[in-house]
């Protein structure tokens, strides 16, 4: 039996010999991160100040788009979706008030991350920096900037989920919000 030191381990480990098997297990391997990385789990980077502080400008976090398979989107879950481009299929259509989306614009890279403040026939509106769903005032403890934002009432409408970033310290015009189709939806975002 020949005797395997830990440093000779560490090297067939870091420098394996250069055979079929090797070649096989690099081509599945790698077969496997792009199918996970493209399609299951897709890398995110947050540019931009809309949801801080719940996600900071510069952070990552991760589109899991299996999350929903087996459950429904729950009251703060975080959701991504589409835009523009290639409409995708949500493997469960289910939203609930208050989930965090990311929003695509436009083909694969550019998505805005995102709350879910209301789902279809919800009447939605901001009172002096309040929010008012169905007429009734809702308190948001992940809102650390606040403004005296005033939006009319709005009906949202079937098969869309109304979408809003977490810091309102700033002017409305300078940020993107609104209704967003449901078909749009990708998934949910982990960090």
């Amino acid at each position: 039996m020949p005797s395997t030191t830990p440093a000779k381990i560490l090297r067939n480990f870091l420098f394996p010999a250069l055979s079929k098997s090797f070649f096989i297990r690099l081509i599945i391997l790698s077969l496997s991160c792009y199918l996970i990385f493209s399609y299951v789990l897709i890398p995110l980077r947050i540019q931009g100040h809309s949801m801080e502080p719940t996600y900071k400008n510069g952070s990552y976090a991760f589109c899991w788009r299996l999350k929903y398979l087996y459950t429904q989107v729950e009251q703060f879950d975080i959701v991504t979706v589409r835009f523009a481009g290639k409409s995708t299929m949500l493997l469960k259509r289910v939203l609930e008030q208050f989930d965090i989306v990311t929003v695509r614009f436009a083909g694969k890279s550019t998505m805005l991350l995102k709350r879910v403040l209301a789902l279809p026939g919800d009447t939605l509106e901001f009172r002096e920096g309040l929010l008012y769903i169905n007429d009734k005032q809702v308190d948001e403890p992940y809102i650390k900037y606040h403004s005296p934002w005033s939006l009319s009432p709005r009906l949202i409408k079937p098969g869309y989920a109304y979408v809003v970033g977490d810091n309102r310290g700033t002017d409305m015009s300078r940020h993107h919000f609104g209704q967003v189709n449901m078909d749009r939806i990708i998934g949910s975002v982990v960090l």
